[in-house]
């Protein structure tokens, strides 16, 4: 049985289950959980904000490196590596006892331009490298990894990305491979977004990790993505989407939650916001393997949103000022 309790600080352990929680899930407070709660965070803003250092402390058990993770940050010019970023938020991570979910391995944005000139054998090799390089590197400190993030169109297709065209389809059950590996004890997902509910792009997603898994590829998790909007309806079937995933042997993740609202803002809008992020918390909450609810960014000072959808923002659990919203309120009664 799952169990709302009102506790003093903390999204963290919002849940109580009758069962005892995994060793690795505990956290700050005198209850357990089986859910990590995190939030994707900035390097620049640990270093240079101490608010927003202090919340993020506070309320979640969890982080995610917002970019600091991605080959265009870690490797823009082959050879040359920059793990500053990275190193910061694990060394911070160590020291505040929170878990890292790492972002994202292979990806087709955000990607070096030099990537994308190489013929199929010399990337293979690359790709190969490159995630045994970052993977190898924080070997026994990374919780869990998006392997392969957005292999998919919104109609099932595979996206064409470099790596799907120059590699074809058993480039994703390689990048498991590898990844696994260059880290045995970590957890390894492929993630995606418009994947909450039951569509096509949903379908496509539980075919491959079935395929996978079936052919033993070293795959453990799916990730949700779950960017909502206010401007569509919430997904429809998103806890019976979760549950077939867990029935496959697989965990689900929550990993990048926001709810974009169109501007401006009112307290009707911040209800409506609220009402999505309790839905996916209790679809998540609804099946047990859905272990993880990680927010993209915690406050809207520094939210994704304003600059890639025009007219929407206030997408986060807290204001620019780092004030809770009603969305963490109901999550938080």
């Amino acid at each position: 049985m799952i169990v709302k309790t009102r506790l003093a600080v903390g999204l963290a352990v919002l849940v109580v289950v009758a069962q005892a929680a995994p060793a690795s899930a505990a956290g700050p407070l005198k209850h357990t959980t089986n859910r990590y709660v995190g939030s994707a965070v900035a390097a620049q803003h640990l270093a240079a904000e101490a608010d927003y250092k202090k919340v993020l402390t506070r309320e979640f058990d969890s982080v995610t490196p917002e970019n600091e993770m991605k080959w265009g940050t870690v490797e823009a010019v082959r050879g040359q590596y920059d793990w500053s970023g990275a190193d910061a938020i694990v060394d911070y991570a160590r020291r505040t006892g929170k878990s890292i979910r790492g972002h994202t391995l292979i990806w087709h944005s955000q990607l070096p331009d030099w990537v994308g000139g190489l013929e199929a054998a010399e990337l293979r090799e690359v790709v190969k490298d490159h995630i045994r390089t970052e993977a190898g590197r924080y070997r026994g400190k990374i919780r869990a990894w998006d392997v392969v993030n957005e292999a998919f169109n919104e109609d099932g297709t595979r996206r064409p990305t470099v790596f799907q065209e120059k590699l074809g389809d058993r480039y994703i059950a390689d990048a498991f491979r590898w990844a696994h590996a260059a880290d045995p004890k970590a957890k390894l997902y492929i993630n995606d977004y418009n994947v909450e509910g039951l569509n096509p792009k949903s379908d496509a997603m539980y075919e491959l990790v079935k395929s996978l898994k079936r052919q033993g590829v070293p795959i453990h998790g799916v990730g949700i993505q779950a960017h909502l909007s206010l401007m569509y309806g919430f997904p429809s079937g998103m806890k019976e989407n979760i549950a077939r995933f867990a029935a496959l042997g697989l965990d689900v993740a929550i990993t990048e939650a926001d709810v974009r609202i169109p501007l401006p803002v009112t307290p009707e809008k911040l209800e409506d916001q609220a009402d999505y992020f309790e839905q996916v918390w209790d679809a998540c909450h609804a099946v047990r393997r859905c272990v993880e609810f990680t927010t993209w960014g915690f406050t809207d000072r520094h939210s994704w949103v304003p600059d890639v959808f025009p007219g929407e923002g206030a997408a986060c659990l807290f204001d620019e000022n780092l004030a809770p919203k009603p969305a963490y309120t109901r999550l938080n009664p």
